[in-house]
Parts: C-alpha cells; structure tokens; sequence
C-alpha cells in the first residue's frame, strides 16, 4: 500500500472509529426496555429525528446509485427529485396520524400497526415478511456501497468483502448496544458530513473539467444532447418515468423503517416541523445529478463498465482531489451507506423479532427482556444475511431499490384503508396485498410489464381494485373502525 492509499485509509478508517464510539456512548442512560430500543421512549425531539429521517432516504444508492443513473440515463434521474419532493405530502397527511396511534396503543412496528386495524395473526407474519423481502436487498445496497468505497478508497488493496465486512460490523456492533438513540446521534453527525460533501464535490467537479456547471451543461448540449430530453439515453419511456415516480411517492410512506419512526416522534408538531424542513436536507440530490452529468463527458470516449462507479472514478481518479480531500469525500459517502444500514438493520431486526417470530406459541410467551434480547440478536442475523447478499453480483444500487420500492408500496391500499375508510375488510386486505405482491415479482422478475410500467406500479392498481371490490362485496361480520385521523 503506498502513501497515498495509506493516507486515505487511515482517514476513513478513523471515521470508522469515531461512529462507533459514538454510537456506542448514546446507550449512556437509556433504559432497557422494548420501547426505548425501538422507539427511543417516543420521546425523539426536531433536530435529532431530522437527521434520521434525512439518513432514512440519502443512503448508497443516493450518493453512488444517483450519480450512476445520471450517467447511464440522463433526465429520467429526475424521478428521484420528483418522488422525493411529493413523498413530503404523502408523510404530512399519514404520519403524524400513525404517530397518534403508536402512542396511544403502545406500537412499535408497521405490522402492528396494521394488525390493529386488521386482526388476523397470519396477515402480520405475512406483512413482516414482505417488509423482510423489500428492506434486506435495500440493506445490501448499503453494504455493497460501503464495499465499492473501502476498495476504492485503498486502490483496491483492501478487497470489497473485507470493507463490506468491516463496515457491516461497526453497524452491527452500535445498533446492538444503543438501538435507537445510536442511530440517532450517529446520523445526525453523519448527515452534517454528508450535505457538506455532497455540495463540494458536486460543485468542485464541474468546475474543474468544464469551468462551471453552466459550461458543463452547455458542452452536454452539444456533444450528447440525448442525455438532457425523455426518453433519455437509455430509453426510459414516460410510461416507466411516471409509474416509478408515483409507486416511489406512495412506498416512501411505506417502508418500515421510516413508518416505524413516525412513532419515535415526540409529538405530531415535532413530525411536521421535520417535514417542512426536509426540503433543505433533499437538496443533497442535485450536487449529486451534477457529478453523473459532468461523467458523461468526461468519460464519453471509455464509458465505465458500471455506471454506479462514477462518482469514485472522477473523485478519486480524475479530479485530481488531495488525499486528504478523497479521504473525507470518501467518509461521506460511506456515511451516507452507514447511516441508512443502521437503521434498516434495526428496523428489520425488530420486524423479526415482534412480527415473525412472536405470534409462535414457543416466542409468544417471552418476557420483555427476552424479547429485548431477541430483537439485538436479529440485528446481527440481518446484519449478515445482507453482507451475504452484498458479495454476489447485484444490479445497479438504484435499480435494485427501485425493485424494492414496488414491492413494499403494495401496503398502501390497506393503509388508506386503516386510516379513512371504514368499510375496509380483513379479507379485502390479505387478498390485495397477496395478489398485488405476487404479481410485482412477477413483473419485476420476468421484465415484461404492461405497457412498459413499473411493475410495482401495476401490482398496485390490481391490488388496489381487489381490496376495494372484496370490501364492498363481504362486509365485515364485526364493524373494524378506521383509525381516528385528528392529528
């Protein structure tokens, strides 16, 4: 290893250390109870939940997975800005009602959440697993992402299964101690680094091959203009565009690890606060699109054989950065991959614990401490079922999460049943939300959408129709009420 890699490494290396410490110190005075480790005793004031609602959707795929499809697609990237800008309506109108419930009736996870509404034990196996099939491959993204930094980072030195590894492990080890209040102020430390980084970078590669993001975009005109119109390069047709957009909008509201958190909230003023600010942590996004668009140029004679490799390749490669510059750069994105694993490897842990395994008469019986154990344990078992994952050859990072967005959206129907809809049926929502799942893989699986959609956006509209249709016709034996929906 020379200097320079040594350099680097170090740096990201005591980044490393400095997470862990203090993810570690946040257990100090927390209490060792279900809804402390999960929650955070709901008591998670503005500043705190910002940051981890920012870490919850700026991860691997935002900061090497954004950049990649700007680089291999173009304009049809804007779906990410789109989705994230209208997924803010969807959380003001639905979260902080969720947030009332979880405190009233003492939730800590979606599944339950929904089984309130819906009784039925089998349905919130079934809604934990499906939550598992989406989030550990959004987990893989995070940890596949950590791997392309360290081996960057080192000038392939260290081999992408060791930095994989070792960041999977430092996740693992704080999120096992101090649950939420980890996550918390590690990403709150980590969100700071990220924005600040994005900015430099998005603005700094620009201006040193083209003189600026204008002359950037002007040479982009001229040389590949097909970059800058719909379909794009690549071809993704309006049809594509737009269903993504909208199976994104709705799944940002459904993925359990932002819906769980909602019920971490101090109160809903505090939940509505963090949502109108959220745009200001969003903006992360359009340095990043700069850093894939300035790729097509720079690259337009020797295209990358993966597009998620651009932003390392010019940051560490063309730019001309100093070390000390790539090791912080590179600490930021590996932030961005750190801070969404912790929470998605906690969320998940929990999912197994209360959701999977509890409803079993050998768990059912568990005490709380238990439970408690059980939960930390499935930290470390998640933790390593994605880090496997992570070593096989994934697609793209943000076609991968695309994927896993239409598979969790199909919990929306059932939703907007829970929260408004009183005719909604138990029947309605299993036979939706199995049918709407299956064919979503289906679709996802064999590439052959109707019309060229996305395919969660199709299992949406035939699970949508099935729950409403089964609703109207099978009433339920018992009336089940809609959540009360005052905030």
């Amino acid at each position: 290893m020379n200097n320079s890699s040594l350099l680097i490494t170090g740096i990201t290396v005591a980044y490393l250390i400095i997470i862990l410490l203090v993810g570690i110190s946040a257990k100090r005075g927390q209490k060792s109870t279900l809804e402390h480790y999960i929650a955070g005793g709901r008591k998670v004031g503005f500043v705190v939940l910002f940051f981890i609602f920012g870490a919850e959707c700026f991860s691997a795929s935002a900061f090497l997975g954004t950049p990649g499809w700007a680089y291999s697609k173009g304009m049809p990237v804007l779906y990410i800005i789109a989705y994230l800008t209208l997924g803010i309506i969807v959380w003001w109108l639905m979260g902080p009602i969720i947030a009332k419930s979880g405190r009233k009736k003492g939730l800590l996870t979606q599944a339950e959440f929904f089984t309130d509404r819906y009784p039925n034990k089998a349905l919130g196996v079934f809604i934990g697993i499906i939550s598992l099939l989406a989030m550990i491959p959004y987990l893989t993204v995070q940890i596949a992402g950590a791997g392309m930094l360290f081996h960057s980072a080192t000038g392939g030195i260290v081999p992408f299964w060791l930095g994989a590894l070792v960041a999977t492990a430092v996740v693992a080890i704080y999120v096992f101690i101090s649950g939420l209040n980890g996550i918390g102020w590690t990403n709150l430390l980590q969100g700071i680094m990220m924005v600040g980084i994005a900015w430099y970078i998005g603005i700094a590669t620009p201006e040193h091959f083209f003189g600026g993001i204008g002359p950037m975009f002007e040479q982009l005109k001229d040389k590949a203009p097909e970059f800058l119109t719909m379909p794009g390069a690549k071809g993704m047709g309006w049809g594509a565009f737009s269903t993504a957009i909208l199976v994104s909008t709705l799944g940002i509201v459904m993925w359990p690890h932002i819906f769980m958190k909602f019920y971490t909230a101090e109160s809903g003023r505090t939940l509505k606060q963090v949502f109108v600010f959220y745009p200001l942590y969003g903006l992360i996004m359009v340095p990043l699109l700069f850093i894939g668009f300035a790729g097509i140029l720079v690259f337009q004679d020797a295209p990358l054989a993966k597009a998620d490799d651009v932003l390392l390749e010019l940051v560490v490669n063309k730019v001309g950065f100093s070390d000390w510059v790539i090791g912080i750069v590179l600490s930021g994105a590996l932030a961005a991959a750190m801070s969404t694993a912790s929470n998605l490897a906690h969320t998940s842990a929990s999912i197994f614990a209360r959701d999977v395994l509890a409803p079993f008469p050998k768990f059912s019986k568990m005490s709380e401490s238990q439970m408690l154990l059980t939960t930390k344990m499935g930290v470390i078992v998640v933790s390593l079922l994605a880090y496997a994952l992570a070593l096989m050859n994934i697609p793209t990072l943000a076609a991968l999460l695309l994927a896993a967005y239409g598979i969790i959206v199909q919990l929306f129907p059932m939703l907007v049943g829970a929260l408004w809809w009183k005719k909604a049926t138990t029947p309605a929502a299993i036979s939706g939300l199995i049918i709407g799942s299956a064919l979503t893989l289906y679709f996802q699986l064999s590439g052959n959408s109707p019309f060229g959609w996305n395919g969660g956006f199709v299992g949406l509209i035939v699970n949508a129709i099935v729950f409403v249709a089964i609703s109207l016709k099978q009433p339920a034996v018992v009336a089940e009420k809609a959540v009360v929906h005052d905030a």
